[in-house]
């Protein structure tokens, strides 16, 4: 980049419920360690965080995760969110500034996703959703999952192994296309 040019930044969150990945998202593109809050489980928070699904769970994010991703002119930040109902007020803080957002989804328990993608429906933030195909986990088609999360026309759905860098990295460029293209629509009207 010539001298005196500044990057353009990206803001993008990564955000969802109660161990579907989101950590592991962020620091599977991360071209720097990953700033993580995570905190061992307690007996206190098993009366609070179902671990149902996500038995071998022993950790949880508890303020954010934050990784970075830098190409020639642009850098990406990445923000996860704590993925328990009872962090949601911070996900307003985080968002704040945000050009895009991933709701990443574990099919087999789609339920714990429908808070996630309401807050996002109700926000001016463009997203995408992400089906983290866990080992085990039932596939679906894209669109069933769209279907089953009852998402309004134009919402991505994107399938993803979130452990895999090149998987996750093509999760963030559907953001970026998505985000651009709302962009687009929006100055347009």
């Amino acid at each position: 980049m010539p001298a005196g040019r500044l990057a353009e930044t990206l803001k993008f969150v990564v955000a969802g419920g109660f161990g579907v990945g989101k950590t592991t998202l962020i620091g599977a593109v991360s071209e720097i360690e990953p700033l993580r809050t995570e905190e061992t489980l307690t007996q206190a928070s098993a009366q609070i965080d179902s671990l149902h699904g996500v038995e071998s769970k022993t950790t949880t994010t508890v303020t954010l995760d934050f990784g970075r991703i830098t190409f020639p002119g642009l850098e990406v930040l990445l923000f996860g969110t704590p993925g328990q109902d009872r962090f949601v007020a911070f996900w307003d803080h985080l968002i704040s500034g945000a050009h895009g957002a991933v709701v990443l989804v574990d099919t087999r328990r789609l339920e714990d996703s429908f808070h996630a993608v309401s807050y996002f429906e109700h926000s001016d933030v463009p997203f995408v959703v992400a089906a983290n195909v866990f080992e085990g986990a039932p596939r679906y088609p894209e669109d069933d999952i769209a279907r089953a999360l009852r998402l309004p026309l134009g919402i991505p759905v994107i399938s993803c192994d979130a452990r895999d860098e090149n998987s996750a990295a093509g999760v963030l460029i559907d953001l970026a296309r998505h985000a651009h293209s709302t962009a687009l629509t929006a100055s347009a009207v």
